[in-house]
């Protein structure tokens, strides 16, 4: 696993990828995978939003919970598909906030490499998940490898927004000691935007336009959404 880790994030990462937990995560995918249980994203995109957004080339951060658990949508950026694929829900109301927000237009696919490419990392709390079920693969040692991940993000100098939807994004990075009060970075909150609680403040929160004023003020570029 560490060699697949990124040469901009391997100092921040080496640490917890060298611990117990970690080697037991890699063994363990290791066994599932030997035992014929299909693994998404697969192999080779696992890292990918690591690949895509280099450490310090970091804007924004938009926490996920895990990947999507359907054939062919998994492929390493949270809240992203591969072009050719089904448009998810909440990926819907993200970009019907996004066109009221900054007047951008729908999306006919929901590929948002371009957004990492451009420095929003987009990343899962747990990087793998079992075909067909859910959070299979939560408490099995990616929380570690992605809580340091975001810490690593905090502790730059640079002034970053941190878009946290839902209350899992929220759990997450009240982890971080340098997200709390007197922060350096824009800390956005509201609900997720899955159809369940999108109408319950996530509609309506304008994180793209914040997060893009706050970017242009400290010096660091607007994100072209």
């Amino acid at each position: 696993m560490t060699q697949a880790v990124p040469d901009s994030w391997r100092p921040a990462l080496e640490p917890v990828l060298q611990s117990p937990e970690a080697r037991r995560l890699g063994g363990w995918l290791q066994r599932e995978e030997a035992g014929g249980k299909a693994i998404y994203p697969p192999r080779g995109q696992r890292l990918r939003a690591l690949e895509l957004t280099p450490l310090d080339q970091v804007k924004a951060v938009i926490l996920g919970q895990d990947p999507y658990h359907g054939p062919g949508q998994a492929h390493g950026l949270c809240f992203s598909v591969p072009e050719g694929i089904a448009t998810p829900p909440s990926l819907v109301n993200i970009y019907k906030e996004l066109e009221s927000d900054l007047g951008i237009p729908r999306r006919s696919h929901g590929n948002l490499e371009h957004w990492a490419r451009q420095g929003v990392l987009l990343l899962n709390t747990c990087l793998t998940v079992e075909a067909g079920k859910a959070g299979s693969h939560a408490g099995k040692g990616w929380e570690a490898i992605t809580d340091a991940a975001v810490a690593a993000v905090a502790r730059r100098e640079e002034p970053s927004v941190f878009i946290l939807w839902g209350n899992h994004a929220r759990a997450k990075a009240a982890k971080v000691p340098e997200l709390g009060s007197g922060t350096r970075h824009l800390v956005l909150t509201s609900p997720h935007p899955s159809p369940l609680s999108a109408y319950a403040g996530f509609f309506g929160s304008k994180p793209f336009s914040q997060a893009n004023a706050f970017l242009e003020a400290t010096g660091r570029g607007a994100i072209e959404w």
